[in-house]
């Protein structure tokens, strides 16, 4: 009875501090320029289900960061157009989640390639199709995909970082193991100070930890860490400062303690 009773006062806590980091203004749907030629979209998880997306400007073409659900791909796309003519050249998934991969061929078909680590390739080889066909009894855009299985990225890479570069900005595409899931993928712009983090970091109470290594994830955050960064960009949640990284960490480590107590 003290242990549960110690765990139940434990998750009091860890719940307040995910909502320390919460406040941020940031509204669903809304796109909001971060620095000159980056913009994050805040995804409508609630009522969707959708992720955020961040858009990166490149000399002649667009990064998305996260393809969406399908519904959320369309509109990360619309979002893109209006702020840039350029095209989507590459949308990189932050793992296999279907709220970040699922839309996949909306972008290819659109002509984007898609891009992540090869971490979450591996991760639907072994978890699919059978979330894809039970997700697209419930949600009509996956199901309107008419597919059996979901689309893997087009391209994956297994050296950290791999590099996307112009003479106009830098991109850095980062492993620094499992969190999340096996294949936690960030997105980093070292002059702009800009780090997009998928879900291994949210902003608020929005962790999942079904297919996670909770033991494993403040090590991934702290990883991160060590990256000069001032912006950070979650999957889920508002934008905020690097604040949110060591949120992350602390949430971590109180709930590995106490699932372990």
């Amino acid at each position: 009875m003290k242990r549960r009773c110690w765990i139940l006062g434990t998750f009091v806590v860890l719940a307040s501090l995910a909502l320390f980091v919460t406040s941020t203004g940031a509204q669903p749907g809304t796109v909001k320029q971060i620095v000159p030629g980056v913009w994050f979209r805040e995804g409508d998880l609630e009522n969707q289900g959708h992720c955020n997306n961040i858009i990166i400007e490149m000399k002649d073409y667009l990064i998305v960061v996260d393809a969406n659900f399908p519904s959320g791909a369309r509109l990360a796309m619309a979002a893109a157009k209006q702020v840039s003519s350029k095209p989507v050249k590459y949308v990189f998934d932050t793992h296999h989640h279907g709220d970040h991969a699922y839309g996949n061929p909306v972008w290819t078909q659109a002509g984007a390639t898609t891009l992540a680590y090869k971490g979450v390739a591996e991760e639907m080889k072994r978890y699919e199709p059978a979330r894809w066909q039970a997700t697209a009894k419930g949600r009509k855009d996956v199901g309107d995909m008419h597919l059996n299985v979901p689309e893997p990225p087009k391209q994956t890479f297994d050296k950290s970082p791999f590099i996307l570069k112009d003479d106009t900005r830098e991109v850095r595409f980062y492993f620094f193991g499992w969190a999340h899931t096996r294949g936690d993928g960030f997105v980093y712009l070292p002059k702009e100070k800009v780090l997009c983090t998928g879900d291994a970091v949210v902003n608020g109470p929005y962790n999942y930890t079904a297919d996670a290594n909770i033991g494993n994830w403040p090590a991934v955050v702290r990883g991160a860490q060590k990256l000069d960064v001032a912006h950070v960009l979650p999957g889920h949640g508002g934008p905020g400062g690097k604040d949110v990284l060591e949120g992350e960490a602390q949430f971590m480590i109180e709930l590995h303690k106490a699932v372990g107590a």
